[in-house]
């Protein structure tokens, strides 16, 4: 698997023609998309003007001003950056993941089933809308893999029937083959309970949490500072999460810089790492700027490499 180093290589060498192309393109949009705000701005805040001076006041009439001109501008931006990021991700994102392995499957339009992110169980709310994009698929090191965006939403309606949508997760979904099958179902979520109240409080509470099976106490203090563990076989946890296994994982969470989410199930690990799109084309910044190429590249080595990081290809355990 090809380094971060070599990857930012292929980046500005292999892709730099395309990316000039594209960055020209860029430039041509923010141009267009800040005629529109200064124009749709300018309307708005007249029609403002004129509903302050007949109303006498600030009303609702202001706030729908405001409003409109903001679904206008975000209407208007979806609308003019949909070619340009649909380009972007053929001539930079696929090149730069076949460069990582040639034989992954990417699908810019495609997202992991729901299906398969409700069986992870690592998500217990309801889920009313599920989407994302950027679906890869594959084997490395004979080891299935599949990833993609991944957005899960529920909704809630107000006393006067006004509908509300929350986020579940927003983020990074992995999938990968474990070669083991597991009889139960061990989850490893942020610790927030301990951060929040102290280690004794937060422990209490934590084996209160009746959407999950039962807590599972860890005998390494530094990945109980940063998870909590629930399982419905304690045996079978404890022989997942060895002291290696707990130490790639907080090695894992400080590479992503994000609260990471991990459960075993079935024969498969499922990691969820929040942050967004991470395969967005820039709007604002520029394509060419080192900091763009590394969030890209660091993106992909984060989803591919947890077959590293993790060990799934040296066949640690024996699939039973």
């Amino acid at each position: 698997m090809k380094s971060i180093s070599e990857l930012t290589d292929f980046y500005y060498d292999a892709l730099y023609g395309d990316l000039q192309e594209l960055e020209a393109e860029r430039q041509k949009i923010v141009r267009r998309l800040i005629g529109v705000f200064v124009a749709v701005g300018i309307i708005a805040a007249v029609i403002s003007l004129v509903i302050y001076r007949e109303s006498g006041g600030f009303n609702d009439g202001i706030f729908f001003a405001a409003f409109a001109a903001f679904a206008i501008g975000a209407f208007a931006m979806k609308f003019m950056t949909k070619d340009y990021t649909q380009d972007f991700k053929f001539r930079i994102i696929k090149p730069l993941i076949h460069a990582i392995e040639d034989d992954l499957v990417y699908r810019s339009r495609d997202v992991i089933p729901e299906s398969l992110f409700r069986r992870s169980g690592i998500f217990k709310h309801r889920i009313d809308r599920y989407n994302g994009n950027d679906l890869v698929t594959g084997t490395i090191d004979g080891t299935d893999l599949r990833f993609s965006d991944v957005h899960a939403e529920y909704r809630t309606k107000d006393s006067k029937g006004r509908t509300s949508w929350h986020t579940i997760f927003h983020g990074l979904f992995i999938m990968a083959e474990f070669n083991k099958h597991f009889t139960g179902r061990t989850v490893v979520l942020p610790d927030q309970a301990e951060k929040l109240f102290g280690s004794l409080i937060g422990r209490w509470l934590q084996s209160k949490n009746v959407t999950r099976e039962r807590l599972v106490k860890m005998d390494d203090p530094e990945f109980e500072k940063h998870f909590v563990v629930y399982g419905s076989d304690q045996i079978e946890a404890r022989y997942i999460l060895t002291h290696s296994m707990m130490q790639r994982l907080l090695d894992f969470k400080k590479r992503s810089k994000e609260n990471i989410f991990v459960s075993f199930v079935g024969s498969h690990i499922h990691v969820a790492v929040s942050g967004g799109d991470r395969f967005e084309p820039a709007i604002f910044k520029s394509l060419l700027s080192y900091e763009q190429a590394m969030a890209y590249i660091a993106t992909l080595k984060l989803a591919i490499g947890i077959i590293e990081d993790l060990k799934l290809n040296q066949r640690l355990w024996s699939k039973q």
